[in-house]
């Protein structure tokens, strides 16, 4: 706890400590934005900041990272060139770095200093145990952020995963807790270029969220939201919806995209799907299951065209990649950041009799699953941990193949387990329904859902998943409130499979 201080205390000061040889000298200070790392391998990791001030055109921006968090022992130093075209987002990949090791890191530009970063670079070879945060769903207008701010005060995580919707996209009060001053800009529903750098902007400038990048790599991957809602491949939901003339959607989609790139710590590539190592104990597979090849929706599982195996969430490329990833690998644990429930889930509980499945989910992509699912038998691949985002739910699921043949006392005929995050605030069921009612659902959802082996449709926050040699374990942690800044946490249920089991039980925390 002295360093996280420590730490804090330095990033603080960093922001009003003038720095030499600078090219420009600004009145105010520019990092208003923070600092942020990502994408860690075991030799590199991506640092980011964005420069602001007025008039700002062409900025070099001085970086500089080291092993101590004062900064004394700089290891690697440079000059990044940014401009408007980037919207004066600075990234950089930083390469030749010590595996397993926290790094420290600054930028110096017009006479400021940002705040002091915190970063770890991925683990190699044998190792006992890695910790990877889950978290998605951050609407700004549904309340405060106070789950990254705890999220921020662990200090034994390996990074952080954001499974999507890490901004929305929405006009002000159209998805929201209007009874919160917290209201979205700019005031409309976010179309061009300038619209989705104005709302990163304003979520960027959250104390709590700019924490927790402060001191975690993030490894992040969109979902709909990031875009417009319901997103795919040709269009999405709410575009040119009942009337509105947005534009092309092509042009929105790649203005979305774009942003994206330069907003996050992201290293960037032909696609956003990529893979990471955390030691021999496991192999993270980020998909985008948005705009990589997901195919458009249908409306109901008696569509005619339902069943049809032209329909796909992954793309053929990708799906391809997911596989030979997979079977690849000699990982003890698989682990897929999944932005939507990947298990066979009946919702009618919560969406009455005409709704039984989600078809923004895998649900709605019956014959591309039940491929993953063959490949995933016929390469016998064990270990699979699916976690997912979208939903605003806690879950825990085990896998079937075939629900006919599922034993659910024994958990024979699973292939794998599934763990949802809650909504870091965006609404669930507790926003619309008394308290008894939701657990009722939760109830009602685990009767008819037998591999379902725990609901929480009421409380925001996230989980962290932690494993060893022999097993994979979620631990669910809940703020108190988020309609108003808040400190309070309460850690909730933990969720394990022993390594080859495919079965879940509760742990005792």
């Amino acid at each position: 706890m002295k360093i996280f201080k420590l730490l804090l205390f330095i990033g603080i000061i960093g922001c009003f400590l003038s720095c030499q040889n600078t090219e420009t000298k600004l009145a105010t200070n520019p990092f208003i934005h923070g600092v942020a790392s990502g994408d860690p391998l075991s030799n590199a990791v991506i640092i980011w900041t964005r420069v602001t001030g007025d008039s700002l055109g062409v900025a070099n921006v001085k970086w500089r990272i080291g092993t101590d968090i004062e900064l004394k022992k700089v290891i690697r130093s440079g000059t990044i060139t940014t401009n408007s075209s980037k919207g004066h987002t600075v990234k950089h990949d930083v390469r030749d770095l010590k595996s397993n090791t926290y790094y420290y890191y600054q930028f110096d530009f017009g006479g400021f200093s940002s705040p002091i970063g915190r970063t770890k670079t991925a683990p190699k070879g044998e190792i006992d145990q890695v910790r990877l945060a889950v978290v998605s769903c951050s609407n700004y207008e549904a309340g405060y952020f106070n789950g990254y701010g705890r999220l921020a005060e662990k200090e034994d995580i390996d990074a952080v995963l954001h499974l999507g919707d890490y901004i929305y996209e929405y006009e002000p009060n159209a998805y929201a807790d209007t009874t919160l001053t917290r209201k979205h800009e700019p005031a409309a529903e976010i179309i061009t270029l300038d619209d989705y750098r104005t709302r990163y902007a304003q979520y960027r400038r959250d104390a709590d969220l700019q924490r927790v990048h402060q001191l975690h790599p993030f490894i992040s991957i969109w979902d709909d939201h990031e875009i417009a809602n319901n997103a795919h491949v040709e269009g999405a939901q709410n575009h040119n919806e009942k009337g509105k003339d947005e534009g092309d959607y092509m042009v929105r989609k790649s203005a979305a995209k774009q942003v994206y790139y330069e907003w996050m710590p992201i290293r960037e590539g032909k696609h956003l799907y990529r893979k990471f190592e955390f030691g021999d104990l496991t192999t993270l597979l980020m998909l985008d299951e948005r705009l990589a090849g997901r195919t458009p929706p249908v409306s109901s599982d008696n569509a005619e065209n339902y069943n049809d195996k032209a329909r796909t969430m992954l793309g053929e490329e990708q799906a391809n990649w997911f596989i030979n990833n997979l079977e690849s690998t000699n990982a003890e644990w698989k682990v897929i950041g999944n932005q939507v429930i990947f298990a066979n889930l009946n919702i009618q509980p919560i969406t009455g009799k005409e709704r039984p499945k989600n078809m923004d989910a895998w649900d709605g992509y019956p014959a591309e699953r039940a491929r993953l699912l063959e490949a995933f038998k016929e390469k016998e691949l064990t270990n699979l941990v699916f976690v997912s985002g979208d939903t605003h739910c806690s879950w825990a699921i085990e896998l079937p193949s075939d629900m006919n043949e599922y034993d659910i006392r024994t958990s024979k005929g699973t292939y794998g387990v599934e763990f949802g995050t809650p909504g870091l605030t965006s609404a669930n069921l507790d926003e619309y329904r008394p308290k008894e009612q939701v657990i009722e659902v939760e109830k009602a959802m685990r009767r008819v859902n037998p591999h379902l082996k725990f609901a929480n449709l009421r409380d925001q926050g996230y989980f962290i998943l932690t494993m060893n040699l022999f097993e994979a374990k979620a631990t669910y942690y809940y703020v108190d409130k988020i309609n108003e800044p808040s400190k309070g946490e309460t850690k909730g249920k933990t969720f394990s499979t022993r390594r080859g089991k495919n079965q879940l039980v509760m742990s005792s925390n």
